[in-house]
């Protein structure tokens, strides 16, 4: 089977399709790792290089999120539409559901809701997209309900999505999958606390952080970009900020096994918190439907309180039991969160949607 993917080199989505592209090979599934947006950088392009069965194909084409209306994404349908039938692949996997908007794709059309306006949007500011992103909402919507399949990290965001765009039948749940950083031996264990993520996104929830930092006698360590793409900001005095880490720099923070942290008060799934985990980090995590649904018991589940968080982080700093305990835990359940299961559901849905007729037909 030979599949086309988009990704794009900036966010979650290129982690997510690059670790899947590359377990998807052992199943016979050959991918045309389609990007769109900024170019991949000379890293990216040798870790693709590197996988047999990957071919990275660099668009130059838009992301809808950093488009001011319609008419960009309706030509990058069309483009991807038009390379999908050039290639001959049997399928397209959009990471992008707008791309299905115009119905112009022949192949079947797996969409994956890894996060998306709308819902983004109802808990940023409890309510529908305003007028600056209702085109963004509406295109959304009409790509998930023309895709043959829509596909879901979690559960909770699944009915979320559904939910919002008044789907007809409920995205399938396929769990992310990450495969583990290699972590440096020569790293010794500290008391200190860690978080990642778009420290600007409001639903990060990092001015909640930064006030739990200022009341901690370790340091409280932050990585990620504290200024958006459209000049939103996270304003921080008391977190240490390490600004974007590539996974040499994520790796050496997690092997020293911080407590991390989230706060978010929304969040798809959280592949920070998967390698968090996988690193054998204790986790304290919001009080989420995602954190319930994939870290119940395997982490420390706090409402979204500054006190609350506060006494968290100081019950493991203080309790070396607990701290282990929680560590082995994070480390246990995240081996259920891999990319070999991961592509193990996603191809038994592809051969489920691909015909000999399909084929022939495309």
């Amino acid at each position: 089977m030979r599949i086309l993917m988009t990704a794009d080199a900036i966010g979650g989505v290129w982690q997510y399709a690059t670790d899947l592209a590359e377990a998807l090979t052992p199943l016979g599934v050959e991918t045309l790792l389609t990007v769109l947006g900024p170019s991949p950088d000379d890293a990216q392009r040798e870790q693709v290089a590197a996988m047999p069965g990957v071919t990275l194909v660099d668009t130059g084409l838009p992301l809808d999120w950093l488009c001011d209306g319609p008419a960009p994404m309706i030509a990058a349908g069309r483009a991807v539409a038009a390379l999908a039938r050039r290639e001959r692949v049997d399928l397209v996997q959009a990471n992008m559901p707008t791309l299905a908007a115009g119905g112009d794709i022949s192949q079947p059309v797996v969409a994956v809701a890894h996060g998306c306006i709308g819902t983004w949007w109802r808990a940023a500011h409890g309510e529908v997209p305003g007028h600056r992103y209702a085109w963004l909402d509406a295109m959304n919507r009409v790509g998930l309900q023309a895709a043959d399949v829509v596909v879901a990290p979690s559960a909770s965001h699944a009915d979320a999505v559904m939910r919002h765009h008044a789907l007809e039948v409920a995205p399938l749940v396929v769990h992310n999958g990450r495969a583990p950083l290699p972590l440096p031996a020569d790293v010794p264990s500290t008391d200190a606390v860690f978080t990642a993520g778009r420290l600007w996104d409001l639903v990060k929830e990092t001015p909640l952080l930064d006030r739990v930092a200022a009341r901690l006698p370790v340091p409280f360590r932050a990585a990620g970009a504290v200024m958006g793409p459209h000049g939103e900001r996270a304003d921080i005095a008391y977190l240490k900020a390490l600004g974007q880490l590539g996974p040499d720099g994520l790796a050496r923070e997690l092997a020293a096994r911080p407590i991390f942290v989230s706060a978010a008060r929304f969040e798809p799934f959280g592949l920070a918190v998967l390698e968090a985990a996988q690193a054998g980090c204790p986790l304290i995590l919001s009080n989420i439907d995602t954190f319930r649904e994939l870290w119940t018991g395997a982490a420390l589940l706090v409402e979204e309180d500054e006190d609350a968080f506060v006494a968290a982080i100081e019950r493991v700093r203080g309790d070396a039991g607990l701290r282990a305990h929680l560590s082995e835990a994070a480390r246990l359940r995240a081996q259920r969160y891999t990319p070999v299961a991961t592509a193990g559901a996603m191809a038994a849905l592809y051969a489920g949607l691909v015909t000999p007729s399909a084929k022939v037909a495309a």
